[in-house]
Formats: C-alpha cells, structure tokens, sequence
C-alpha cells in the first residue's frame, strides 16, 4: 500500500468552488485560496439562519497510545461512508500545529484512503490561520512590556502577570526565559515563558468566537495580570484588543477544503486537548451544520479529554448539540491497555501486540467501558468504532463488542476506511445514522441528542466542578489541590467568574494523571497544582501534575525526514 503522503499527492481534487455550489454556497461567500481551499464567508449564517440544523457527529476516542487510535482517519472515513449511503456529510475538524508536525505524531490530516486533501498544505501553513493567532498573541505581548518600559501607568505588579509568549514550533529551550536584558532601551526586565501557539487563549477564542464582534469582546476581558492593589489588568485596559481582533479578520472565517473522496472537509483553529480545549471552531461547525445533514467533528485525544470539553465548554459556549458520540478503539491499544506489549512512539511495534489474545483485549476494554460511560453521562447514545489492523481477529473484535455494549454502546462496528477508504466505513455509517436519526430533535426544534445535559451546573463552585470531572470522568477518588489553588478559584469567583467551565489541563495517555497507569485505572487522586482564569476564552484552566505548555523535540524529529524532490514536491510529511 502507498505512503499517505503518495496517496494524497496521486488524488484527483476537485476544484474548491465546485464543492462550495454543491453544499449551498454562493460564489461570494467563497474566497479562494488557489484552486483547492478557500474561506469562507461569515454572511452564510446571515443568509441560512432560519435553514434547521443537520445531524452533529463526535468521533471520540479509548485513551490513546503515542501513536493514536487513528480518530481523525475515522472521521473522515466515516463522512466518506456516510456519503455513500446517501447522507450529504461534512467533516470539521482542526488545523494542526507545526510542533507536532515537525515533531514526534506528525501530521493530523488522517491517512491511508481516508484524508484531508491538499495534505501538505493542510498540514503546513493553509492559509495563514496559526501565524495569524501567532501574530495577535504576541502583539499582546508587545503592547504589556512597553506598557512596563513607558512607565506602567496602569501599576501593574511585574510578578502577577501571566500572559506568555507564543511560537509555533515545539521548542523546549523557550519554556523558561529573561527578556528585557541590555541598556534600559531594551525594556523591563523580568522572567517570562513561549507556549506552544495552540496553547494560546486567542487560539482558544479562535475556536469558541461566534463572530468578529464576539471575537473582539474576548480579546478585551482576557486577563494578563494584576495591578499593585490586586484588581485585573485585561487587554481592553492595555488598548491592544482592537488590533488584535483586525489581525484576526480573516483567520476566524472556516477553510474549506475536501476528503479524498471528494466530500465537504472544514478545517478551523487547532487547540491541543491535554492542555487547551482540543476541538475545531463552534463557527466551522455552525456553517456546516446549516449546509449538510450530518457533520463529523472530533474531539482531540480521549474521551476523558477533548470530548469531555466538547461537551461542558464547546456545546455550553458554542450552543451545540450532538446527536450520537462515536468512539473509537483499536484492538493492540486495547491489548496494551490489557497489560501486554508496549507502545513507543518511533519505535517497531512490539511482536506481542500481534498475537491473538482476546482475554486481554477483554481487559484493555475496561477502558473502552469507562470511555463510553463518560459519553452516556450527557446522555448522548454512543457506537463504538473498532479500526481495524490486518492482525486483528474474530475472538478479538468480539470481545471488544462484547464489553461495548455491556458498557452501554448502541452498537460496536469494525471498519476498515484506512486501506478502504469511504466503502470501509459503510458499515459504521449505517449504524451511526440510524442512531443519530432515532434519537429524533431537542425540545427547540434542533437536531441533536433530546435528553443531552451537562456534567454540572454553572452555579456549581469551581473545586467542586473540578471534583466532579475527576471523580465521575476519571474515576478518581478525589482531588488534592497545591498550596494556594483553593485561594485562587476563591479569588477567581470573587471577580465574577464562578458560572464558567473548567478546562482540565492533564496527561492524555491515562484516565489518571500518571501516564503509566493504563486500563481503567482505580485508587488514585488528582493532584491540582495550579489554576488560571481564561476569561476571554470563558473558562477556567486547572492543571493537573506536570503539564507542560511548550513541548519539546525528539532525539530525532520527524522533521528531519522533510524534504523537497527534484521536482519540487514534498516528501517525508506523514
């Protein structure tokens, strides 16, 4: 079988504005970006606002190993199937970050017969959307240290601030800094940090924005410090979120761009989910779902993770509702889950893995239960997805249905979209839209789960939000907050800001916050060693053990394999 990257570059794409006209849109609400992606206008949603919503697909995730669970390639493949059953299906998911591009997972447009095409540019710059939230970041950044350096009027106390700066690129020589060292022209000097751009909270907002004018009011209440007497410093107070907002013009319209096969792809702002909100734009979303029947979205990483956020912050901010979750498993992380083999990124697969060995699939499952679990508490049906390996077996694929759907599943369907592309998904869709399309609209007249609730309420306190994440997502047996955090969520609330969700920041690599334990794991806390108030983004951020907001590079990063031919085409992205 060829490469991802041989395949993507042998398709056949169709032009750009062709498959704009063929799901509703206008000529002018189409900007170009050569002749396979464009933008797409905001007007749309003026124009369609009365048009009923279409179905709102999750695909989730098990707890993944280091290489994935291929949840992206599931999402596309399955809006590849569900296109040819018939269901007009669009995919929305998120653009990547160069780090892990460049870096150990590479890229995040799917792979085999089921991606998102142009693949390079996917993965590389597309239209400038990353570079633009780089670039209002840190004219944040800018405008506070020479707010320092003309005399600080506003009296900001240098210690308190909290706004970082940021740079696309995994670089783990920039977590800790001093600027401002030379002559007193050079500004003020004082430590600071570089987070990874997906971690910035303007790319948070990117993805929660509903438009330009909301997008703008996020960028004034973002807190960035505190003064002497201890009251918040906010953009609005450093006159900076109206720039920021003009560089962001652009980059808060949706990409559009195609699957292999031809269908709807929109591509909208990149949050990482161990440390940010992890999915795609509730405006990408909105569009879709005003042009479509069903839309496909992921959320980033597991189930405990990016979809839980999905839930409790983009659904409760963004006013979206799914129809069914889907979560996706495959049977060697299930057997790794189990207790057999390792997985280590970059490294040959362990033989073990490749064994026929049902009963510690059966094991591993326990975590695919807990996952599912985690999706019926907002009473969103679930389907599980089993991706399939050419090793797999009959035993095996049947003790994953086995514990699915004594977990709750609707049903638990195995497909091969990878080497299939769309034709491996038709199974699945078929399972997935009879369930989407049972559970018929909400009480307003819009398509998604009828009895969809949160986790908890707005008015719940803060602690008690965070412990009921860990103890009813997690499992845990409770939570052990650091020195001084209980004091900051008093001070948070005390600001006026206890009705907003809380974005855990934790390992995605175990329901716990040791990456080690796999399976579903018992007799653990939570330990809670910081929280921060985002409240441009609207939410608060607690983090969990040893988070990190910059990663670093491999000993050998896949970038190293990125090259030009000697026909100026890429080669080495995967």
């Amino acid at each position: 079988m060829p490469s991802s990257l041989q395949i993507a570059q042998a398709a056949s794409m169709r032009p750009i504005a062709e498959i704009g006209a063929e799901i509703g849109l206008l000529p002018e609400e189409l900007e170009l970006y050569g002749p396979y992606k464009a933008k797409i206008s905001l007007d749309v949603l003026k124009r369609l606002a009365g048009r009923p919503n279409g179905h709102e697909i999750l695909i989730t995730a098990i707890t993944p190993t280091p290489l994935g669970e291929g949840k992206t390639t599931t999402t596309i493949g399955l809006a590849q199937g569900l296109n040819r059953i018939g269901v007009r299906t669009a995919v929305a998911i998120r653009q990547p970050s160069l780090g892990p591009v460049f870096g150990i997972k590479g890229g995040a447009a799917g792979g085999g017969y089921s991606q998102i095409v142009p693949m390079e540019d996917f993965n590389l710059h597309l239209t400038g959307d990353n570079h633009a939230v780089s670039a209002a970041h840190n004219l944040a950044s800018a405008f506070l240290d020479n707010h320092l350096h003309h005399g600080n009027a506003l009296g900001i106390e240098p210690h308190t601030i909290s706004w970082p700066h940021v740079v696309d690129i995994s670089d783990r020589a920039l977590r800790h800094a001093v600027i401002g060292l030379g002559s007193a022209e050079d500004g003020v000097p004082r430590e600071t940090e570089w987070q990874i751009s997906v971690a910035s909270e303007v790319m948070a907002i990117l993805a929660l924005a509903t438009d330009i004018h909301d997008l703008r009011a996020r960028f004034g209440r973002i807190v960035v410090a505190r003064t002497r007497d201890d009251r918040p410093v906010t953009l609005e107070d450093l006159k900076v979120a109206g720039a920021m907002t003009v560089l962001m013009r652009d980059a808060i319209k949706p990409n559009l761009l195609q699957t292999l096969e031809g269908g709807p792809a929109f591509v909208h702002a990149g949050p990482f989910a161990n440390i940010a909100h992890g999915n795609s734009s509730v405006l990408a979303d909105r569009v879709a779902l005003k042009l479509v029947d069903a839309v496909c979205t992921e959320a980033g990483f597991g189930a405990d993770m990016g979809a839980q956020k999905f839930m409790d912050i983009k659904c409760r901010l963004g006013g979206i509702r799914p129809s069914v979750a889907v979560v996706v498993a495959t049977i060697r992380a299930l057997k790794m889950h189990g207790g057999v083999g390792r997985i280590v990124a970059g490294k040959p697969l362990d033989p073990a893995l490749e064994v026929e060995d049902p009963e510690a699939v059966r094991r591993g499952a326990a975590n695919l239960a807990k996952q599912i679990e985690n999706m019926r508490l907002y009473d969103v049906p679930v389907v599980a997805a089993i991706n399939a390996f050419p090793t797999d077996t009959a035993s095996e694929v049947a003790a994953v249905r086995e514990v699915a759907l004594a977990a709750g599943a609707s049903d638990a369907v195995v497909a091969t979209h990878f080497p299939d592309g769309g034709a491996g998904a038709e199974d699945l869709a078929r399972s997935v839209w009879a369930v989407a399309k049972s559970g018929g609209t909400s009480a307003d007249g819009s398509s998604g789960a009828p009895d969809f609730r949160f986790l908890y309420p707005d008015e719940m306190p803060l602690a008690e939000k965070i412990e009921t994440i860990a103890t009813r997502i997690y499992g845990a047996d409770g939570v052990d907050f650091g020195a001084g955090v209980l004091k900051t969520l008093e001070r948070i609330e005390s600001d006026g800001h206890r009705s907003l969700p809380i974005c855990m920041a934790k390992t995605h690599l175990s329901l716990s916050t040791d990456p080690t334990k796999k399976g579903r794991p018992t007799g653990f806390r939570v330990p809670v060693r910081d929280a921060r108030l985002f409240a441009g983004a609207g939410f608060v951020t607690a983090y969990c053990g040893d988070m990190r907001t910059m990663p670093g590079l491999p000993s050998r990063p896949g970038g190293e394999g990125v090259d030009i031919d000697a026909d100026g085409n890429v080669v080495g992205l995967f």
